[in-house]
């Protein structure tokens, strides 16, 4: 399960220095062709009540969550508190390095609960999370 968190539905659109031109869906219809034994499904929410919410349905039934919780991630006790809480294990995600942008991006309350963070690798940070996932398989 991939979670989105805000501002993530105007990749493509948005800042395209920072986060690229390619939008989300483009980038995960193509994910899905290269990894057509996988089910990979996507939420995406600027609402962060909805993100615990998706957390919390994904949490216990997903192989993996994949989540770029965007600017939540740097001001949210309740997305950190929804990671904890899970079975699953979460890869956190984000597009840009957010440890080479402003002070306030280089706080993460979620890396302490997930099993890894991966940062700076533009879209490709998603294919990287899933890759982890799959090398754990193994």
């Amino acid at each position: 399960m991939i979670i989105n968190g805000s501002n993530l539905n105007l990749t493509g659109r948005r800042e395209q220095g920072i986060y690229g031109k390619i939008s989300f869906p483009d980038y995960l219809r193509k994910l899905r062709e290269r990894y057509p034994e996988h089910q990979l499904e996507h939420f995406q929410s600027n609402i962060e009540g909805e993100l615990v919410d998706a957390i919390q349905k994904a949490g216990f039934v997903y192989d993996g969550i994949i989540l770029n919780a965007g600017g939540y991630t740097h001001t949210s006790v309740s997305i950190a508190d929804a990671v904890r809480a899970v079975e699953t294990p979460v890869v956190e995600v984000h597009i840009s390095n957010i440890f080479s942008r402003e002070d306030y991006r280089h706080v993460s309350y979620i890396a302490a609960h997930a099993k890894g963070l991966i940062t700076g690798f533009g879209m490709e940070s998603y294919r990287l999370a899933l890759e982890s996932f799959l090398l754990a398989q193994l």
